[in-house]
C-alpha cells in the first residue's frame, strides 16, 4: 500500500500519513488548523511486517483503510489529543 507522508508547520515530530496523495478531506478539520501548513516528506511502500519508527505497518494501513489517514505523534506527545479521532 502506498502512503504519502507530510509534515506540519506548527507541531514538530508529528506526521500525517494520507492515503491519497495530497488528498485531506478526509482529515479533521481541527486537526488540519492544528498541524498547520503542510509540507510533503516521503512517499512510502507499505507492507505487512513492515515496522516504522514509530509503529506497525499494520496500524498505519488500518488506519489509511477506515479512515483515509494515520496521524504519527511525538513520544512525548502519546496518548493522542482529544481533538484527534
Amino acid at each position: 500500500m502506498q502512503c504519502w507522508i507530510y509534515k506540519g508547520s506548527r507541531r514538530a515530530e508529528t506526521y500525517l500519513y494520507l492515503r491519497n496523495e495530497g488528498d485531506i478531506s478526509p482529515v479533521p478539520g481541527a486537526l488540519i488548523e492544528a498541524m498547520g501548513t503542510l509540507e510533503l516528506v516521503m512517499e512510502l511502500s507499505l507492507a505487512h511486517g513492515r515496522d516504522l519508527a514509530r509503529a506497525s505497518a499494520e496500524q498505519v494501513m488500518r488506519d489509511l483503510q477506515q479512515r483515509g489517514y494515520y496521524l504519527q505523534m511525538p513520544p512525548a506527545e502519546q496518548p493522542r489529543p482529544a481533538w484527534v479521532q
